[in-house]
This record gives structure tokens, C-alpha cells and sequence, in this order.
């Protein structure tokens, strides 16, 4: 017997939704067929079989939550091994298959974080172990420490477990203050008017990864609109590349490189903000995090080293990673090391909006829907095709006058496309 456990890949992955089963009880297997889908905060992806054999036992139901190190599957293999629940002690054990199916296992070791460095005593009759970031957090959240319980080393208070408290309290505040308000009403509100739906893991993520933002962040914006004509016209020029190159030759290429060559000339908007060291690190690579909707909530796959590619090649990058991720193919390598990312809430109808970071990074760039305005040229009014654009960026490193000069260079790029072409 076989027995297919869910694996500890790292990447802080400690568990997984069981999002749908692809075989049955009985089933005759191969090696390499897929066996389930398993959603993690991370990726959604098949889990491929190791062995040939017969499936003899599917361990959970759709929607429940696998830990790593359980059995999900026994195989029938021809060997004589007999099933022992101590096995399921093991978080990782000879042959056992990843959750992201082919994607190999880094051997980088993670660095440990600086939040484990300090104890301090708390006032009240037990210790409360926190660092000094953390604490000064809780105390400008208003979040008691002292009402926490850790998730960290022998429970130690970790910034998102203050995060999190603090969101609760601001969750339950609303609820309370709905409960007043319905009190006050003529009608009740039953079961039935009301529909509950699950959180899935993927938008448990980003609902977490959000809040981190926001609460860390302080986000400020700038809008404005680019006479992207010339752009249009490049374009409609030069669709026979669709077929030839069997690529989809989108606007959204041309941004990517107009973006990459903005922040070449203001890389602080392809930095982040070092809290404990208080450094702003600049990354001399620019790796592009594209914003894709699909079924099971937002995801941003990366385009890696944007600048090694022209227009054509980040168009075949870009078209890639969004069919991987529809298609819940994406490797984990894929969605990770952003620098710098892009929401094209244009795609649908949409103008302006006010995205937010993906943290920690610096900035996100929103691109709105592509239409035909009349503007006044050299006293006469014509017709041109305006993009709305519109920028998040963090203000604690960089103002407005900073954001201002890369979305003035961003905007001659794209006025300009044969720049784009010829850089």
C-alpha cells in the first residue's frame, strides 16, 4: 500500500482546501494521473499520483481542510507495506507528493524572523513574549496583548496575530452596531433572507493580505489621462503578429514595457520599506506582478526580469501565466518576488480606481478602459484615444512630486510607442 500525504513544501504552507476530487474508490491509476485539487493560500493545483496501482481509500470530503503530514489518498501498489496511523506523524516522508504537484522543492533555507529575537515581561501574572515592534503596534492599534494568544515560538505575539485582533474588534463593532439598527426595525431578519458563503482559502489570503496593507500602508493616489492614439494605431498596425507568432499582441504589453523603463528612471518606485532597519531598499530587477481575475478570486502571477524582454516576448510571458493561473496550473515560483504590480480594471469597463498595494512593495499601477474623447489640440478639438491611469503608492518613502515624475516619463513612453519597440 501507498500512501500519498499532503507535503511540507515551506513557503509558511501548513495546510490546504480540498477543492475537488478526480478519481474514485477503485479507480486503476497510472503514475502521473492527477489524484485531486488542492487549494492552498498560495496556488490551486492537481496532485499527480506517484505510483501505479488501485485507489482503496479518499480520506475528507470536498471542503475540508488537509494538514501537512495527512494521508489523502492509499494506493494499492503490490507492495506488501501495511497502512499504520503513526505514519501520519511524519510531516514530510519518502514519497510523498508535493501540493503543487511537479514544482520542485527548494532547498533555500527561510530565514528565521527578527520577532523571535526578544522577551519581555508583561505586566500581567504570565509572561507575554513580544518584540518591541510588536508591541508598539499593539499600542497604536489599541489591541491588548494581554487578550492574544500567540501563534508564534512558545507563544509569542506575531504582528499578524495583532493584525488580526484588531480586525476582529473592528468586525465585531460593525456587527454590533447592525444589531442596534435592526432592533429598531418593524421586521425581523431570518435565515431565510439572508445567504451564507464560505470564505475560500484563496480569499481568505487576499482578504488577509489586504488588511496588511492597509493597515501598514498609508496609501495616497494620483490620476491622469494619456492620449494613447499613436499606441492604438501601432497596434491595429501590427495584429498579423497574433497569428504569426501565436501570441495575443494586448495593450497591456506595451504598458509593461513603458512601466519598466519609468521605473528605470524613478527606482524608488520599485522599492520597499525595511521597518526594522529603517532603509528604503531599491531593487536593481524588476519583476512585474500582473492582477488576474479568475473563479476563485484575485491572483497576481509575475512576469520575471521584465526588462531582459521586448513587447513581443512579455505578450507570450503575460499570456502564459494567465492561462496557467485560470487553469489552476500555476507554480508557486510563479506568483512570488513582485517588485512592482499592475491591475488592468479597464478590461472591465471601469475608468479610474484607487487599487490597493500589494504589500510590501512600494506602488500599483491601475489601467482603465481605452476610450475615444474629444481634446483640444493647437486650439482645434479632435478625436483621440485616452487611457485612464491611476497610481497607489506609499507615501512614506516616496510624495506626490516623485509620483508625479514617473507617471509624467510613464506617459511619454506610451505616447511615444515606437520607443517601446525600439528600446
Amino acid at each position: 500500500m501507498y500512501e500519498v500525504k499532503f507535503a511540507d513544501i515551506g513557503e509558511g504552507i501548513h495546510e490546504g482546501t480540498l477543492f475537488k476530487w478526480l478519481v474514485k474508490k477503485g479507480d486503476l491509476i497510472k503514475d502521473g494521473d492527477p489524484l485531486f485539487l488542492i487549494e492552498t493560500d498560495k496556488v490551486t493545483a492537481e496532485i499527480p499520483s506517484p505510483v501505479d496501482g488501485t485507489v482503496t481509500t479518499l480520506n475528507g470530503s470536498v471542503g475540508d481542510v488537509i494538514k501537512v503530514g495527512e494521508t489523502v489518498v492509499v494506493i494499492d501498489d503490490g507492495t506488501d507495506n501495511s497502512i499504520t496511523e503513526s505514519h501520519t506523524e511524519s510531516v514530510v516522508e519518502q514519497g510523498s507528493t508535493s501540493v503543487v504537484g511537479e514544482l520542485e522543492i527548494s532547498s533555500e533555507v527561510i530565514s528565521s524572523s527578527s520577532e523571535n529575537t526578544h522577551e519581555i515581561e508583561s505586566k500581567s501574572a504570565h509572561k507575554i513574549l513580544a518584540t518591541p515592534v510588536a508591541r508598539k503596534l499593539a499600542k497604536d492599534l489599541n489591541v491588548d496583548l494581554n487578550l492574544i494568544k500567540g501563534t508564534g515560538p512558545a507563544g509569542r505575539v506575531m504582528k499578524a496575530d495583532i493584525y488580526e485582533a484588531a480586525e476582529k474588534r473592528k468586525l465585531k463593532n460593525v456587527e454590533d452596531t447592525s444589531e442596534q439598527v435592526v432592533s429598531q426595525q418593524s421586521f425581523a431578519i431570518t435565515d431565510e433572507l439572508m445567504e451564507y458563503v464560505p470564505l475560500s482559502t484563496l480569499r481568505k489570503t487576499i482578504s488577509k493580505n489586504m488588511t496588511l496593507s492597509k493597515f501598514t500602508i498609508p496609501h495616497t493616489a494620483a490620476m491622469d489621462e494619456f492620449d494613447v492614439t499613436d499606441l492604438v494605431t501601432l497596434r491595429e498596425e501590427h495584429k498579423w503578429i497574433n497569428g504569426e507568432e501565436g501570441v495575443k499582441l494586448t495593450y497591456m504589453a506595451f504598458i509593461i514595457k513603458a512601466v519598466v523603463l519609468a521605473l528605470k528612471e524613478h527606482p524608488v518606485l520599485n522599492g520597499s520599506l525595511d521597518e526594522e532597519k529603517q532603509q528604503i531598499l531599491i531593487k536593481k530587477f524588476y519583476n512585474i506582478g500582473i492582477a488576474v481575475d479568475t473563479p476563485e478570486g484575485l491572483m497576481v502571477p509575475v512576469i520575471k526580469k521584465a526588462e531582459t524582454l521586448g513587447v513581443i516576448e512579455l505578450a507570450k510571458e503575460l499570456q502564459r501565466l494567465s492561462k496557467a493561473s485560470s487553469e489552476h496550473t500555476i507554480q508557486l515560483n510563479d506568483l512570488q518576488h513582485g517588485t512592482f504590480t499592475i491591475t488592468n480594471y479597464g478590461a472591465f469597463g471601469s475608468s479610474f480606481g484607487v487599487p490597493v498595494i500589494k504589500y510590501p512593495e512600494a506602488a500599483i499601477l491601475g489601467t482603465g478602459k481605452i476610450v475615444k474623447k474629444p481634446v483640444v489640440i493647437n486650439d482645434d478639438i479632435v478625436i483621440r484615444s485616452i487611457l485612464p491611469m491611476s497610481i497607489s503608492f506609499d507615501h512614506r518613502i516616496m510624495d506626490g512630486a516623485d509620483v508625479g515624475r514617473f507617471m509624467k516619463t510613464l506617459k511619454h513612453y506610451l505616447e511615444n510607442p515606437m520607443l517601446l519597440i525600439l528600446s
